[in-house]
């Protein structure tokens, strides 16, 4: 049975436990059975227009155990994110569970202009004056805060907009990425794992993959995903969104016959999107290869970019090496095409993470001056193949090798 294989069980709670008022099938049982079981519970919830305090009467209304120290809410989880960055002033578009939240750790949450944080939760009398006035703070330096990204929430009536959709509105006129407290993001599982033994056999139950599921994976947790759909929605069986078991309802904790696999975390953050890149094999007369050193990272590596809207592939190789080396090349081959997650994936200082695939070519240089350093590069020049530096991007040797075995013309890797 599942509930043998694990000492701390994390809930999600809307669609897991409840929805709306009424407590789902087998919830309460379960729940009871599990404390019988001397199980360690938390209840996680993405929901900032609560408490930790009033979850925990909703739940004991249901006729469910808990106390407010089992509860993890994401208003709560915000405030303490905010008072661990040290930030006393926050304009909070939210209900005044969430600014009541943040008043309990000396955060004053008026309407200022000069708050140090923009902070968003769900409030339906959010206007979008509220939006413009949050935007003009982020411009000028407040740090942007939201309690989760869901774009929805589950109700008798079906899904409905949620926090998710005023982050949104909010990013996309600011082009600034929040820092995202709630699930999938790490904040609110380490919050709710803090007083629990490292060696303790952990397990997340919830009923959604993009933020239950991806989030306990992302932390190294396997996941359970609460659905009447037997099968997966995400074809690679290493797509962090994927469950490790499936049961309908809590009572499949205790049935016999349910295994759980094992999660194994793969080799690679999880990308949040996949862009298309391009790369550039140069040879010269003597077949030395042409390698510039990243400015962005200090590695050596082929003259790589990516793909502009509008352009085709060898439009953009031939545009990224003019940029970067100020050389003109014709494209003479296609190498391969590449989408290794584990050599592909790349995090960025801003927290975006994307899997690049990668269409490689080889490139003759038909004009155009070298240039040594830029923007883009601290130092370019030809290497032999036996000379190469050994601090190279970790998937330009395949890229490399495939160059050099001439009787192909082309890969799929």
């Amino acid at each position: 049975m599942l509930v043998n294989e694990f000492d701390v069980f994390l809930f999600d709670l809307d669609g897991v436990i409840y929805i709306g008022p009424d407590s789902l099938p087998g919830a309460v049982e379960s729940l009871k059975r599990l404390r019988q079981d001397k199980k360690s519970i938390r209840f996680l919830t993405n929901n900032p227009c609560t408490t930790r305090k009033k979850v925990a009467l909703r739940l004991n209304s249901l006729g469910i155990e808990a106390s407010s120290e089992e509860v993890i809410t994401s208003g709560w989880v915000t405030a303490q994110y905010l008072q661990n960055e040290k930030i006393s002033t926050a304009l909070v578009l939210g209900d005044d569970n969430l600014k009541w939240e943040c008043q309990q750790v000396g955060i004053r949450t008026g309407d200022r202009d000069n708050a140090e944080a923009v902070v968003v939760g769900w409030n339906h009398n959010v206007s979008f004056y509220d939006i413009q006035k949050a935007a003009k703070l982020i411009h000028r330096g407040a740090t942007f805060v939201a309690t989760n990204a869901d774009s929805t929430f589950p109700t008798p009536e079906g899904p409905m907009p949620a926090v998710g959709a005023i982050v949104e509105a909010i990013r996309v006129s600011t082009k600034k990425r929040p820092i995202i407290v709630g699930k999938p993001f790490s904040y609110m599982f380490t919050k709710a794992l803090e007083d629990i033994s490292p060696s303790a056999r952990v397990v997340m139950v919830g009923d959604n993959p993009e933020t239950d599921v991806l989030g306990a994976h992302q932390l190294g947790i396997p996941a359970i995903l609460i659905s009447d759909q037997k099968t997966n929605n995400f074809p690679s069986p290493k797509d962090f969104r994927n469950p490790d078991v499936t049961i309908p309802n809590l009572n499949g904790l205790f049935d016999s016959t349910i295994k759980i696999k094992e999660w194994i975390s793969p080799s690679f953050p999880w990308p949040e999107h996949i862009k298309a890149g391009v790369a550039g094999i140069i040879f010269d007369k003597a077949q030395h290869v042409l390698l510039m050193k990243r400015a962005d990272n200090g590695l050596w590596g082929i003259p790589s970019g990516h793909v502009e809207p509008g352009e085709t592939v060898e439009e953009a190789i031939i545009r990224e090496i003019s940029e970067e080396t100020g050389l003109k090349v014709k494209v003479n081959r296609l190498i391969g095409v590449y989408s290794d997650p584990v050599s592909q994936v790349f995090s960025y200082s801003n927290g975006n993470i994307s899997h690049f695939i990668t269409t490689c070519f080889e490139c003759e240089v038909v004009g155009g001056t070298l240039i040594k350093e830029s923007e883009e590069s601290l130092d370019v020049h030809y290497f032999a193949f036996n000379e190469l530096p050994e601090n190279l991007l970790p998937m330009h040797p395949r890229w490399l090798k495939d160059a050099l075995e001439k009787e192909q013309t082309s890969y799929i890797r």
